[in-house]
This record gives structure tokens, C-alpha cells and sequence, in this order.
């Protein structure tokens, strides 16, 4: 059975290259005789708001999709996330990252090859760290890329199935790079839990078999490839699609003040009409 999922963050409201994605995700579905999950992913508890997730439903509604109900929200499966990383954790996969964002990007910048390089570190030594916690220091759960190499014996069996096409046109059978990350943050005291690990936790629990999603989020397909393996997950078949982009070539994005759904409905645009736009009448 195919199953898909259009999973958005409730952190303003939806804008042309969402319709576009939605409609892609639901559009697949449909031809596959599969099933459409709706998911909120409202992990990010400073920026999430009920108004914008009331708005998901009704800018799809009004799109004329239809979901499974219940949705599964993120924010009400905390434990689920906290298990997957406890397991990490006790698994000495993952380590204590007392560093600031700052530090963290000035470590980035005087590597050998500046910015080209991702983030790599290390768990400080036992007492060291016991002292910080006890202090009540910040830090930041990464997933170590040496321990899971050593636990996985490589990374060379990682892959994964592209059969949409990646921003540099990538089809068919990729070899998984996890290292391009580096060591990526999967908790925090302030977020909780991070993007990588609830979404691969969330597709496995929720049997979905496509990813459908765009472009920006192809090379975070490398790092959930490697926490799959890492956590016994199953492995969905990813299919990317193109960016939508406005009349000065940029793509719609929240932080752009993209026009809104909203916006549009409010002056007059039908949904035929937006269907129609986005290639789906």
C-alpha cells in the first residue's frame, strides 16, 4: 500500500510552494490508490502557533484535500522521540554538546577547510561533564558520526531510493553520505527533540512508504537515512520535487512574507483557480 504524508510546521501560514507540495503528496496518493496522512509537526514549542495550525486545515480544506483523522501532532508524542533518542543514548551513539551555536559555527569556520567543513566533536571527559551538568549548563544531544560508523561497521551499506530527481538532478539508487551533516544536534533544551530524529520516528510509526517533499530537504534525507539504520526503522522511498519560485526567481518561504493562502482566498482567487496554477486542474 502506498502512503504518503504532508507534514508541515504550524509556524505561519501556508503559501503557494506548500499548496504546491500538498498537492504533489495528495496527487500521488490518489493515483496509487494509497492513503494521505496529514501530520503537524509542532515540535518547535517557541515559534508553533494554534492559529497557524488551525489555518493548515482550513487552507487545505479549502484546496479540497482530504486526511486521516485522528492527526498525529508531534507535540503530543514526546516520549516516542525521548525513547528512540534514550536508545541512541544508551547505545553510546550520541554525546553532550556543551557548546554554543557560536562556538560551534567558529569550530566550523577554523577547520582546515572553512565552512566546507561539517561539525564534528566529542563527549568531554566523564568528570568534566558530570561537572557542567551539575552546574546546569546548556547542551545539545548530537549524534556521534564516529560511534554510529563503528556501529554500523561503515557507512558504505547506506542508501537509499531517489525516484523523484534531487536539486542536482539525483535519481534512482543514492549512496547514503551522512558525514556531509556531520554531527547533528537531536535534542535540545529549548526545541526538545530535533526535526531528524521525530520525522524518521514518525514515518516508521505512521507506515509511511513515499516521502514527498521538496528540494531544501533532500540532503537531510543523508542523516535520517543513517538514524533509520541506527534505530531498525524501515526505509521509505524518497521522491523529491522542484521548488516553487515567485516572479523574482526566489521561493516562497514564511520568513519572505510569502503571499499567503489566506491572502489569496481574501482577494477573490479561487481554488480551481490555484489548482490550476500549480499544475493540478
Amino acid at each position: 500500500m502506498f502512503v504518503t504524508r504532508f507534514a508541515p510546521s504550524p509556524t505561519g501560514f501556508l503559501h503557494r510552494g506548500h499548496a504546491f507540495s500538498a498537492l504533489t503528496a495528495y496527487d500521488a496518493a490518489r493515483r496509487a490508490g494509497g492513503r494521505f496522512i496529514l501530520r503537524i509537526e509542532d515540535i518547535d514549542r517557541t515559534r508553533c502557533r494554534p492559529e497557524y495550525e488551525a489555518a493548515v486545515h482550513e487552507d487545505l480544506a479549502w484546496l479540497g484535500l482530504e486526511w486521516e483523522t485522528p492527526v498525529r501532532r508531534q507535540s503530543e508524542h514526546m516520549e516516542d522521540y525521548a525513547r528512540a533518542l534514550r536508545d541512541l543514548a544508551e547505545r553510546g551513539l550520541t554525546y553532550r554538546c556543551f557548546r554554543t551555536r557560536r562556538e560551534v559555527a567558529e569550530a566550523i569556520e577554523s577547520a582546515p577547510h572553512g565552512a566546507l567543513e561539517a561539525y564534528l566533536g566529542a563527549p568531554l571527559p566523564a568528570d568534566e561533564e558530570a561537572r557542567r551538568v551539575k552546574a546546569g549548563q546548556a547542551f545539545a544531544w548530537r549524534l556521534s558520526l564516529e560511534a554510529a560508523r563503528r556501529a554500523l561497521g561503515g557507512f558504505d551499506s547506506l542508501t537509499f531510493v531517489e525516484d523523484g530527481a534531487g536539486p542536482d538532478g539525483e535519481h534512482g539508487l543514492i549512496q547514503a553520505r551522512p558525514e556531509l551533516g556531520g554531527d547533528v544536534v537531536l535534542a535540545r533544551k529549548d526545541l526538545g527533540v530535533a526535526y531528524h530524529l521525530a520525522v524518521v520516528a514518525d514515518d516508521a510509526r505512521q507506515g509511511i512508504t513515499h516521502v514527498i517533499r521538496g528540494h531544501d530537504l533532500f540532503e537531510a534525507t543523508h542523516v535520517q537515512r543513517l538514524l533509520q539504520a541506527l534505530l531498525g526503522l524501515p526505509v521509505p522511498t524518497y521522491r523529491h520535487h522542484r521548488l516553487l519560485t515567485g516572479p523574482d526567481g526566489k521561493r516562497f518561504a514564511k520568513r519572505d512574507r510569502a503571499e499567503t493562502l489566506r491572502d489569496l482566498r481574501e482577494h477573490g482567487m479561487t481554488a480551481a483557480r490555484i489548482r490550476e496554477e500549480l499544475g493540478f486542474g
